[in-house]
């Protein structure tokens, strides 16, 4: 008897999140001198159930990203059919790849050139190329993954020329709380580097970059795609 006004609630707290997001976006991006239709916002969906899943849906979210390969195919398999398309956003480990390649349609994370060769190898040839960034570790975290700034233009390269694979651009994630000004600096130099590897010929049209503490600093430094969990669902479960 209580599931009905449970689940209602819900998709009202997460319908009035979405419209007060959305309003947010477009404030920054027109401060910002931008389109806010030239920003696609990724919904986080780590941790959230199925059901939360179709009510985002149903308003209007097609863009889901996940980090975890496991839970990830079990909701690409119930939501099959739908418009939803997958993003994964997690560090992606040499074992997993296939099943990546196989049920994806964006990697954020390249972070190396072994996981790039083999997402390619395994890009199912029925499929569209697998759009993918490079993951650059922009704050030099020794917790996080990420080719280094001087090697994002060689990695690239090498993402660039194999099959089956669509380079798109790059993505990082930035220290968690760090002041604005940080925020700015950080992100312009992902913007940097985009523009040197255009430079080169590479044509990137992507930066994956901004989540709920920060994406108003990576809006106005020209991020395409808002990785958005708890500013959208609220904490995780």
């Amino acid at each position: 008897m209580l599931s009905t006004p449970q689940n209602s609630a819900s998709d009202e707290a997460l319908a009035a999140g979405l419209a007060a997001l959305r309003q947010r976006l477009a404030v920054v991006a027109q401060a910002s001198g931008r389109d806010v239709r030239s920003i696609t916002l990724l919904a986080v969906s780590k941790g959230q159930a199925v059901s939360r899943l179709r009510s985002a849906l149903a308003l209007g979210l097609t863009q889901f990203g996940e980090n975890y390969v496991e839970e990830a195919l079990a909701k690409i398999h119930s939501l099959a059919g739908t418009p939803a398309q997958w993003h994964f956003i997690g560090r992606l480990q040499a074992n997993k790849t296939r099943d990546v390649a196989e049920h994806f349609t964006w990697v954020h994370g390249v972070d190396r050139e072994r996981i790039a060769q083999r997402l390619s190898a395994q890009r199912p040839h029925h499929a569209p190329a697998l759009n993918v960034c490079v993951q650059v570790n922009i704050a030099a975290e020794a917790s996080k993954a990420g080719a280094s700034p001087a090697e994002a233009l060689p990695l690239l390269q090498a993402v660039a020329r194999m099959p089956r694979l669509r380079l798109r651009g790059l993505m990082c994630m930035l220290p968690f709380d760090l002041p604005a000004a940080e925020q700015h600096q950080l992100f312009g130099a992902m913007r940097a580097l985009r523009d040197a590897a255009n430079a080169a010929g590479l044509g990137l049209d992507t930066l994956s970059m901004g989540m709920s503490g920060d994406y108003e600093a990576a809006i106005a430094e020209g991020a395409t795609i808002l990785r958005i969990g708890t500013a959208l669902f609220g904490p995780r479960p």
